[in-house]
């Protein structure tokens, strides 16, 4: 019973009323949200042998453009198909070496199901009060974060990084 107990408040504190309140571990190193007030945000669940894969190359062009007010921030997850296998040193090699990835990068997670990282349970809940369709169908679904830190869109994994669907919201 105690651990029962302990494991509701854990996940109730784990969960956050805001984006600001999560820290991540990240593949250079935890990545604490509550620097990035004042920029947007997007939120990115990646895979390294997924047809959307080459998706990377165009997130690190819409990150290169737009870094002095958008910040990216990649989810490996091995959810869908299987398509992320490898540890967190062979997805970091991956990014590094086949797309030149320098937007932060989190250690791989669940985005999906029983084992559901805090921060996915937290976006999903904020698509699903806010109307929005839940991007986290597959991998590179797209949640997009504005400077106040609330969920203002999200984007299927379809939706190419340097579409109009998103660069409206950035320019």
């Amino acid at each position: 019973m105690k651990t029962l107990m302990f494991t509701l408040i854990l996940a109730a504190t784990l969960t956050g009323s805001s984006i600001y309140d999560f820290k991540v571990p990240g593949l250079d190193g935890n990545i604490d949200f509550s620097i990035y007030k004042g920029k947007m945000i997007m939120i990115v669940n990646t895979a390294s042998q997924c047809g959307n894969t080459p998706q990377y190359k165009d997130l690190e062009a819409l990150y290169e453009k737009y870094k002095s007010k958008l910040v990216i921030v990649g989810f490996p997850a091995n959810n869908f198909g299987a398509q992320e296998p490898g540890s967190n040193d062979e997805i970091k090699q991956f990014c590094t070496k086949e797309y030149s990835v320098t937007f932060p990068m989190a250690e791989k997670i669940s985005v999906k199901g029983d084992d559901i990282a805090p921060i996915y349970k937290y976006l999903s809940e904020q698509a699903a009060q806010k109307g929005f369709a839940d991007p986290v169908k597959w991998n590179f679904g797209k949640f997009l974060l504005d400077e106040n830190g609330n969920l203002i869109a999200t984007f299927s994994p379809k939706t190419q990084p340097m579409s109009e669907e998103i660069l409206k919201w950035l320019n």
